[in-house]
């Protein structure tokens, strides 16, 4: 799966520390699920997709073979 999360997180200006205690997760859940290593729940990802106020189709998206 495909995701702009750190470009988001970039664009509003917060580290990854910031983001997790956001949603309530990890600093490593963050990083390795903007390194492709992890998939986040439904949950986590309508989490994230609120923070910054976008549709979870804008933050993530799948690619051929998922």
């Amino acid at each position: 799966m495909k995701n702009h999360l750190k470009v988001e997180r970039a664009r509003h200006s917060l580290t990854q520390q910031d983001l997790a205690d956001a949603v309530k997760v990890s600093r490593q859940t963050i990083h390795a699920i903007e390194t492709g290593k992890f998939v986040p729940s439904t949950v986590l990802a309508l989490k994230l997709a609120q923070r910054f106020a976008i549709r979870v189709e804008e933050l993530f998206a799948l690619e051929e073979g998922d």
